[in-house]
């Protein structure tokens, strides 16, 4: 098949009806897999850290399970963060599907194309296809992931630097306390702010699943090839820094 680039409706040569095209780089596909990874882990040590369920027969000192669980989830902690900083460093010198989805809240097509996928959800409709995510994938992506990502990664950072009063991180990342309240209501949010991601996974899996079915162009395997495939017509408009 022929790989071309076009950027809008009508763009594609009359030739090139069909094809292949990458999209997603490695470095992105990597900091897909790595965060659900590490979310996961995250999430369910964080359970038991908040919740106990595990009694083991004779002394602590002989088993150390909440502090291995806690270990844990500081490792799942530190992986998340890096896993980010990736991101971050791959949205501006990756290629333009590295940036798709970025919320043009300034712009009426971005508005546009969010009512309009939005409604075709809704109705069941197969809309136009996107070579990268489309608005409403962007903005849940934004507010869910990179905003509710962060903001889980700084409290959790937070309320590891208990653990060394003046450390690093207690002198990076010790005013969130204070500033939130103090501990315990830190870890409240932090614990009630871990549920959303399990409210995302669940959307997230089912818009994957349907608009797999819905355009049949390789969404799922592209997040694990790079590749999906296109025919005539489909959005390919990502364009930000060049």
């Amino acid at each position: 098949m022929a790989t071309v680039t076009y950027r809008s409706l009508g763009a594609v040569p009359q030739e090139a009806s069909f094809g292949r095209k990458y999209v997603w780089q490695l470095p992105i596909r990597i900091s897909h897999w790595v965060n659900v990874l590490a979310i996961t882990t995250l999430f369910w040590t964080g359970l038991y850290i908040a919740s106990p369920i595990l009694s083991s027969n004779g002394e602590a000192y002989q088993h150390f399970v909440m502090g291995r669980i806690r270990e844990i989830h500081f490792i799942a902690g530190y992986t998340l963060l890096f896993s980010f900083l990736l991101r971050v460093y791959w949205f501006y010198v990756g290629n333009n599907y590295s940036r798709s989805g970025f919320p043009f809240v300034w712009r009426k097509a971005w508005w546009a194309d969010l009512k309009n996928q939005g409604i075709q959800y809704l109705r069941l409709e197969r809309g136009h296809v996107h070579l990268g995510h489309n608005a409403l994938a962007g903005a849940a992506y934004t507010m869910f992931v990179i905003t509710l990502g962060w903001c889980q990664i700084l409290t959790g950072f937070a309320l590891y630097s208990e653990n060394n009063p003046g450390g690093f991180w207690d002198k990076t990342l010790g005013w969130i306390i204070p500033l939130l309240g103090g501990s315990f209501r830190v870890h409240m949010w932090h614990h009630t702010l871990a549920w959303s991601f399990v409210v995302f996974a669940i959307l997230h899996i089912y818009i994957v699943l349907f608009d797999s079915h819905q355009f049949r162009n390789g969404l799922i395997t592209s997040i694990i090839s790079g590749y999906k495939f296109y025919e005539k017509g489909d959005l390919d408009h990502d364009r930000w820094l060049n």
